[in-house]
């Protein structure tokens, strides 16, 4: 029996990516996924029954609030939401547009508040739900010449505190996930001097897997292990930061 046997689970950002890999865990513990994202996941994915996906761009607030609509519609809640859609690139500060600084932004900042903007009605009205959004350590400890990134990851560590506080009481249950650094598409257009730079500050000394991480997501989202945390920040970090 799957610890989300019967949930049903919206993750944003779930065709690549840590993204993916909470969307294949969470479904090998019996949730109904609905993935949202802009790419296509594989045909695989595509293929199984228990999945339906959704093209949706996090940054327009019609797109996230009929995708929406299209899950309750076809299953009459949403139980789970991961907001995992980000976008990264490497820039310093005195060379940064405003319209690279806006676009971050957009993606990972106002994303995450239209997917629970939009989700968390309809958890209010059930009476319970779980919203997880993914973070950065980068947005507690700061990092160079990523100062868009860091202020939007900061920015969802902020609001998940605030909704933590205002939806708790009304059984949703709000918390962020700050990993560290991990192997993904985003990493890979960094650097190479970043990366080993980052590597080499790292306790663990290495980076982490998209399957690393997400299993705190699972717990987060599933009963009884998440059952008590409210507006918490857990960090799968390889040692990066040390609360």
């Amino acid at each position: 029996m799957g610890q989300l046997d019967g949930q049903v689970a919206v993750v944003t950002g779930a065709a690549s990516g840590i993204g993916a890999a909470i969307a294949d865990l969470f479904r090998s513990e019996g949730a109904t996924l609905a993935l949202f994202d802009l790419a296509e996941p594989s045909d695989e994915v595509q293929s199984q029954a228990d999945v339906s996906t959704h093209r949706v761009d996090v940054t327009d607030a019609q797109s996230v609030r009929q995708a929406v609509e299209e899950v309750i519609a076809q299953h009459g809640r949403i139980d789970v939401l991961v907001s995992a859609a980000g976008i990264l690139d490497e820039v310093p500060f005195l060379e940064m547009s405003p319209q690279r600084w806006e676009k971050t932004i957009a993606v990972d900042l106002h994303g995450v508040f239209l997917a629970a903007r939009y989700v968390a009605e309809h958890m209010v009205a059930a009476g319970s739900g779980r919203i997880i959004n993914i973070a950065s350590q980068l947005g507690i400890k700061g990092g160079m010449n990523l100062a868009h990134y860091v202020a939007a990851k900061a920015g969802v560590i902020g609001l998940t505190k605030a909704l933590a506080q205002e939806l708790a009481p009304q059984g949703v249950l709000v918390n962020a996930i700050a990993p560290g650094p991990v192997y993904t598409a985003l990493i890979d257009g960094l650097s190479d001097e970043w990366k080993t730079a980052k590597a080499a500050e790292l306790p663990l000394g290495r980076f982490g897997q998209p399957e690393e991480v997400a299993p705190t997501a699972l717990l987060l989202a599933s009963s009884p292990g998440g059952d008590i945390y409210v507006g918490q920040t857990l960090g799968p970090n390889s040692g990066d930061v040390m609360p």
